[in-house]
């Protein structure tokens, strides 16, 4: 079996989760150097995963002045940060694992995909529920013909409490100027997954959306702007930070690493950087701007229309429901929960049994995504193979053109055509 090699820039959230793939497999995957600016991070994850000393650097501008020296370039910085270190790497001709979204503009995107082709190099972009062994299965059944032809979606992400106001209103992916739209950040992987599932064009757009709740409007009499101020309304809010981030559940714990920006921290390095970091802030007094809800409409080839309902309020979780000519889908991520109605038997069907081993939270791997993606990658680069989820950079690009065209609606308050709202873009 071929070992490939990977280079990762990015030690993070994201980046050490994929590597987690390379403890079950070490014949597949060896990691041959690693950019990360974080030193107790960058030297966490040299002796977990045997990365030579010479081969660590703090930026990615150090890696890619080298010669090529791996298979693999695994793109995992934040979203602003993605479009420079992933041309340098195309340059190289490096085959690329980029994290979702490809870039924070429709231009930029594009102009990765058009110099992936330009150097003939692979790019996977991670829209890890593909691969997940709930979406592989709804996907093999819709293919099956047994729901017959698609004639709407309706399509709930629900974002949660919990993530929200950890990353959308205290965290990295608050302002749109620093990060992306909230309609981009978040969604790109349900627009990936509506086209993929559905297997036709989006042809137009049109959105609504604001940020309601978690404005200073709604903060209650007398809250301060940090929680570890002497917020009198310490015992009864929802997100008092203190508390908030010593929840017990896995969803906490891998949020606790962020607010400390180390691995693994414990109780009074959480509390340390609650003192100073965003993380500590009260959720109605923070510098957000991302919307806090919003819904897309979408119209696709063959009189197809889809809607895409992205809200926070709600425990967590993906509920989409498929209505065909032949049956209705109804499925649940979070219960791991695929439903079939039968039109000629009119009778009803629990169709999935889901597999204990796979956690559905953002903690637990997005529901065995970031392994099942690995897994794909290694087939796709070292064989050739590629699965039913592997899909083309140019096919990514076009689900983000619909997250891009969403906030142009959001925005503009108008219907935005995609064949012409993309070849704006590129010229």
């Amino acid at each position: 079996m071929k070992q490939l090699s990977l280079v990762l820039i990015g030690g993070g959230d994201r980046g050490s989760c994929y590597l987690k793939y390379l403890e079950n497999n070490p014949n597949k995957f060896r990691v041959a150097g690693i950019a990360e600016p974080v030193k107790e991070k960058r030297e966490y994850l040299r002796l977990k995963y045997d990365i030579p000393s010479d081969m660590c650097f703090e930026s990615y501008e150090e890696i890619f002045s080298l010669p090529k020296f791996a298979d693999i370039a695994m793109i995992c910085t934040q979203d602003k940060m993605h479009f420079a270190p992933a041309m340098m790497a195309i340059e190289k001709k490096y085959d690329l694992l980029l994290e979702k979204p490809i870039a924070p503009t429709p231009e930029e995107c594009m102009q990765i995909v058009n110099a992936a082709i330009s150097n003939g190099v692979k790019v996977l972009v991670c829209h890890v529920l593909r691969y997940t062994p709930f979406y592989k299965f709804i996907k093999n059944f819709i293919d099956s013909g047994k729901l017959g032809d698609i004639i709407n979606i309706t399509h709930t992400e629900g974002v949660g409490i919990t993530n929200m106001s950890h990353s959308y209103v205290r965290g990295n992916w608050r302002k749109t100027a620093d990060s992306a739209p909230m309609i981009l950040a978040k969604c790109c992987h349900d627009t990936d997954l509506i086209e993929w599932l559905l297997g036709k064009e989006c042809l137009s757009v049109q959105s609504f959306g604001e940020l309601t709740y978690f404005v200073e409007e709604n903060a209650p009499e007398g809250a301060t702007k940090r929680c570890l101020d002497g917020c009198p309304h310490k015992d009864s809010c929802l997100y008092y930070a203190p508390d908030f981030y010593k929840v017990n559940t896995a969803e906490i714990y891998h949020f606790r690493a962020i607010v400390a920006n180390k691995f693994e921290p414990d109780d009074a390095e959480v509390d340390e950087a609650l003192k100073t970091s965003p993380y500590g802030r009260c959720v109605y007094h923070c510098d957000n701007d991302v919307v806090d809800h919003q819904t897309v409409n979408m119209k696709f080839s063959g009189g197809v229309n889809a809607a895409l309902i992205m809200s926070p309020f709600n425990k967590t979780g993906r509920i989409t429901t498929f209505m065909g000519t032949k049956g209705e889908l109804r499925t649940d991520m979070e219960a791991q929960s695929v439903w079939f109605y039968d039109f000629k038997t009119r009778e009803g069907t629990q169709l999935y049994t889901a597999d204990a081993q796979y956690d559905q939270t953002i903690a637990g791997g997005h529901g065995g995504g970031d392994m099942g993606i690995m897994e794909d990658l290694y087939d796709y680069i070292a064989t050739g193979k590629a699965s039913n989820s592997i899909s083309d950079v140019s096919f990514s690009a076009m689900s983000h053109m619909i997250a891009f065209a969403a906030e142009k609606s959001r925005l503009e308050d108008c219907v935005v055509n995609i064949e012409k709202f993309t070849d704006e873009v590129v010229k």
